[in-house]
């Protein structure tokens, strides 16, 4: 009879699953010896490894599943069904129930006796997964003194603002009722304490994916997608429909697109979630925006502009007529930096009118315009009709196209301050973009008063903040060669952080105010790498160097700085390559656009 193989020690899953050097484990086994910890808590207090690999590790070395405990993954009303004083005695923390069976994070999850007691108190099967006791503890004790009240947020869903489908049909098959599909299973805990969770943590955005395996709830903070939870294989039918009950949308109908809206009021405020579903290969995936007020910071002072930015923005944003645009990609917080501009400008002497697609917040004194493209209503013809309801200033969502940048250029001509938004990765590029619009270089150069361009990088972490040494190769990326050696700060990962290391974001601003100089070159089509020449003589910092003095004041770390303007950085270095093609502007007369 073949004797059974000999466990894996801790160190050795660590070692194996490249969490640790063997020189690293070598001098853990030292310390360990001296200090009497176990090995893994005290790699996790010296920064070394997170908690979620030491769980993935354990895991393997005990042969079940692992998990890192966060509020989405666990249903409440279980608690009551095994009690408190049980669930401190075991060690344990239920999960979320699946008709007979509960998923059980436990300490001890080879426990056979444990878990035949808890099958005993609960009436159900138990599928153990494994969890750090500390862990275990930590959220046994916030459950417990009630710091996530699932009821309460249930019952702050307005029924006015919330439609009720009693019986509709969500599926073909036996199960075509939505509430014998949410029968037994805790579906709408758990979309619920999805939306708690992700309006808590500050998210933007909820995805809520088919897989092969089931689903994946995944939100996004600070600019970044971190899983939520992954509900176990069969839910995803009755995920969907639950959602798509709450934003007003036909449940029946998987096939084609759809979108939906709904306003809740969650922790006493008002938040608006935006529904978009997209039939995919595997099943329909859904996408949840989260427009919370509390996350918009309209006053410019606390978005992150340096001293001497902030004032040429305020003294461009002062001027009675023209055009000012804020560029940069796709949730770089250019709406923001708009909105921003627009709580300095507003007044009860002005009129202000904005179009956007959609209306992200709505503003006092201010008249939002929200895109129809389905009805006729786009930009260029929002903003003709804008243009006879006697507006000071216009703010218009996004310039997409010839036509809407042409009004808009117009609009600035006649008398009205413009802002508005362009797609661009840095300020002297917008330029280059409208002129490949059509836009007369002459009336640009007349209209054009400034460009914002910008970046959100994220900023450290301070509960898990510490001194580094970046590699050779990202200090030369930066052009600080000359700074190795030198401590940088970052975050190294904590529960405050979601292990990540980072917490909120900080923008990085380019400006680029229209000067004299700068509109004679916008008159004569000059090519963008001279117009930034001309701004770097003025010092100017592009959004690559804004970046780098960020992470050398400590807000951020070196990589992320880099990360973010990377894009902006090899557009530099293209303009700089003499082009054999002919030029993209000439003198020659153009056909104006009406």
């Amino acid at each position: 009879m073949s004797k059974a193989s000999p466990r894996k020690r801790i160190g050795e899953a660590l070692l194996e699953g490249g969490a640790l050097s063997p020189d690293q484990l070598d001098q853990a086994l030292r310390d360990q010896r001296t200090s009497g910890q176990k090995l893994g808590e005290m790699l996790i207090e010296q920064g070394v490894i997170s908690q979620g690999t030491l769980v993935q590790a354990l895991a393997s070395c005990l042969g079940v599943k692992g998990v890192t405990l966060r509020h989405g993954l666990i249903d409440p009303s279980l608690m009551t069904l095994i009690g408190e004083e049980d669930v401190a005695r075991y060690k344990v923390l239920p999960l979320f129930r699946v008709r007979d069976t509960i998923t059980m994070a436990m300490a001890e999850p080879q426990s056979l006796p444990t878990i035949d007691r808890l099958r005993k108190i609960t009436g159900c099967k138990i599928r153990p997964v494994l969890a750090l006791e500390a862990n275990i503890e930590e959220f046994r004790k916030k459950y417990a003194a009630g710091d996530v009240d699932v009821d309460a947020f249930l019952t702050s869903l307005v029924e006015s603002d919330v439609e009720v489908v009693e019986s509709e049909a969500v599926d073909e098959g036996p199960a075509t009722n939505l509430d014998q599909m949410i029968d037994g299973s805790p579906i709408i805990n758990l979309v619920n304490v999805a939306l708690l969770t992700s309006i808590k943590d500050g998210a933007s955005d909820i995805h809520i994916e088919p897989s092969s395996r089931g689903t994946r709830i995944r939100y996004r903070i600070d600019g970044m997608l971190r899983d939520l939870m992954k509900p176990p294989p069969g839910m995803h039918s009755a995920i969907v429909s639950r959602v798509k009950v709450i934003g007003r949308m036909d449940i029946a109908e998987k096939r084609l697109p759809q979108e939906g809206r709904v306003r809740i009021v969650a922790e006493g405020r008002d938040i608006d979630l935006r529904v978009s579903s997209m039939p995919t290969l595997l099943g329909e995936k859904l996408v949840i925006r989260i427009l919370d007020k509390a996350n918009l910071h309209v006053r410019m002072e606390d978005l992150g502009f340096r001293t001497d930015t902030l004032e040429a923005f305020q003294r461009i944003l002062k001027q009675p007529h023209g055009l000012v645009l804020v560029t940069g990609p796709t949730g770089s917080g250019k709406t923001t930096t708009l909105y921003s501009a627009l709580d300095l400008l507003r007044s009860p002497e002005r009129n202000i009118v904005t179009v956007e697609d959609p209306v992200e917040y709505q503003l006092e004194m201010i008249n939002q315009i929200n895109v129809q493209e389905s009805i006729g209503m786009t930009f260029a013809r929002a903003l003709r009709s804008i243009l006879r309801q006697d507006p000071d200033i216009i703010m218009v969502g996004e310039i997409r196209d010839q036509e809407t940048a042409a009004v808009a250029v117009q609009a600035a001509l006649t008398g009205h301050l413009v802002l508005a938004t362009l797609h661009t990765n840095d300020a002297p590029g917008a330029i280059a973009r409208l002129l490949d619009m059509h836009i007369e270089p002459y009336l640009l150069s007349s209209a054009l008063n400034g460009v914002v361009a910008q970046r959100l990088c994220r900023t450290i972490c301070e509960s898990c903040a510490t001194k580094y040494y970046p590699d050779n190769f990202v200090l030369v990326d930066a052009d600080l060669a000359d700074s190795a050696g030198k401590p940088f700060r970052k975050g190294v990962g904590c529960a405050q952080c979601h292990n990540s290391g980072f917490k909120g974001r900080a923008g990085l601003y380019e400006l680029m105010e229209v000067t004299p100089r700068i509109r004679q070159l916008i008159h004569r089509s000059a090519p963008t790498h001279e117009i930034r020449s001309v701004l770097r003589e003025r010092g100017n910092l592009t959004l690559r160097e804004e970046g780098v003095a960020v992470a050398l004041s400590g807000r951020t770390n070196l990589e992320e700085s880099l990360r973010v303007t990377r894009n902006e950085e090899l557009e530099i270095d293209a303009a700089t390559v003499p082009s054999t093609a002919p030029p993209a502007h000439t003198d020659e007369p153009r056909r104006e656009v009406a």
